[in-house]
């Protein structure tokens, strides 16, 4: 039987050796490679440059943690639930990164650069920039459809990651065609909406990874690899000071019993 020869440039074993990425795990990697850039490394089977790890982590620590939101109450009370099962609370919280929390980063990512792909010769200037965009909104609102990336339920006069992150991808010369894009949608919108809306963190990092060269099928994986970091906070903050059996009781006390509604 022939061997298969299944190829692989990721992880690799033998009898006294472990590779990764065509390295010595324990002699070039291990002490040597920060998880941010590995990560980084991993998905694109290319080293980033100091400044690719400096945007791509901010990104990460953009999106790690934001409190009680839904994905870190259902970690909680799965682990209220089943303690022996802490993959099965992380688990949890990361299914509930869809299109209202952390998928975003990708539907941001996507939606620039489809509208990039579309335009074909990028503007030259702020000028041009703010023509392609105010073409984009007023197209989206034509279609009546939300831009994502465009709003936040909490802040509302603008989100403190995204002028940071605009100013670090800046600083490292990575300020691409997706964020200059995003800055322009931001310029723009209020001459289609009426109305002024913060760009939020999470279409900003969708703009910054996409700029980075980063898989767009993949953006949301990266969301979730923060987020993950954030839940493992959540888990041990829960076992200092837990808060999910008063989470579930104040549901579980104060619900009423009414009526079936078949037309509901």
């Amino acid at each position: 039987m022939t061997d298969p020869g299944y190829e692989t440039a990721l992880g690799a074993s033998t009898k006294d050796k472990i590779t990764l990425l065509g390295r010595d795990l324990a002699e070039d990697v291990m002490g040597t490679v920060g998880f941010g850039e590995l990560a980084f490394w991993l998905a694109t089977q290319r080293r980033p440059s100091p400044g690719e790890t400096r945007v791509f982590e901010a990104v990460l620590a953009a999106l790690a943690d934001h409190g009680f939101t839904p994905t870190a109450i259902v970690t909680r009370l799965t682990y209220l639930s089943a303690p022996d099962s802490v993959q099965g609370a992380l688990a949890a919280g990361l299914l509930g990164g869809g299109s209202r929390f952390l998928g975003v980063t990708e539907d941001c990512g996507r939606f620039l650069h489809d509208v990039l792909t579309d335009a074909g010769t990028l503007p030259a200037d702020d000028g041009g920039w703010d023509a392609l965009a105010l073409e984009t909104v007023e197209k989206r609102r034509a279609d009546r459809k939300f831009v994502p990336g465009l709003g936040h339920h909490v802040h509302k006069d603008g989100d403190p990651r995204t002028p940071r992150l605009f100013a670090i991808a800046g600083e490292e010369g990575l300020r691409g065609p997706h964020l200059e894009l995003f800055a322009a949608i931001g310029r723009v919108h209020p001459r289609v909406l009426g109305k002024t809306l913060p760009l939020n963190g999470a279409g900003v990092c969708g703009a910054a990874l996409a700029d980075l060269g980063l898989p767009l099928e993949l953006l949301r994986g990266f969301a979730l690899l923060a987020r993950t970091a954030g839940l493992i906070g959540q888990l041990a903050e829960e076992l200092r000071h837990p808060v999910a059996n008063d989470i579930f009781l104040s549901v579980d006390l104060n619900n009423r019993s009414v009526p079936p509604d078949p037309h509901a």
